[in-house]
């Protein structure tokens, strides 16, 4: 993260050094060179950015991370089930199907890894559950990782931390 200070005042932003500048009768570009800029008496600075945008910035990262993996297709029976949310309401509307259609239902259903499986109620209920156990131990793996994230003192820890 840069810092520029210009006639003893420290701006965080391009932006705002901009408007000082201006106000002086100078007026830079967005694309304004860091050589360019100390021509015209401003001191660039290489600042380290905060702990706490660093943070965040992980926490977010592993959430998408968490989120993408909820989603990924669940293994059952020898088969990838597709999981995301479209292949969730097929899967209920098949339960809902299979049951009112008495025991020992069946129906043929295409896996994620493209084969025609026959499966019954029990079975697509089989995979839901399997999902919930999948996601309570992502939901685990993202909370002890947030709550290192949220401990750590440096970016070089920070940067170690992941959802395993």
């Amino acid at each position: 993260m840069k810092t520029y200070t210009y006639k003893a005042n420290s701006y965080d932003n391009l932006y705002d050094l901009a408007e000082a500048l201006a106000h002086d009768g100078t007026f830079i570009p967005r694309t304004i060179s860091d050589t360019d800029l100390e021509q015209l008496g401003v001191a660039v600075a290489e600042a380290e950015e905060p702990i706490e945008n660093i943070r965040t910035r992980k926490i977010v990262e592993l959430k998408h991370q968490r989120d993408s993996k909820e989603v990924e297709p669940v293994e059952y029976g020898g088969h990838l089930y597709d999981y995301d949310s479209q292949a969730r309401d097929r899967i209920s509307a098949a339960i809902i199907w299979l049951d009112a259609q008495g025991d020992g239902a069946k129906i043929s259903w295409t896996t994620a890894d493209n084969v025609d499986a026959v499966v019954t109620a029990h079975d697509l209920r089989m995979i839901i559950a399997y999902a919930a156990e999948r996601n309570n131990k992502l939901h685990t793996a993202y909370n002890t990782a947030k709550a290192q994230v949220e401990a750590a003192q440096s970016k070089a820890e920070i940067d170690t931390i992941s959802l395993n």
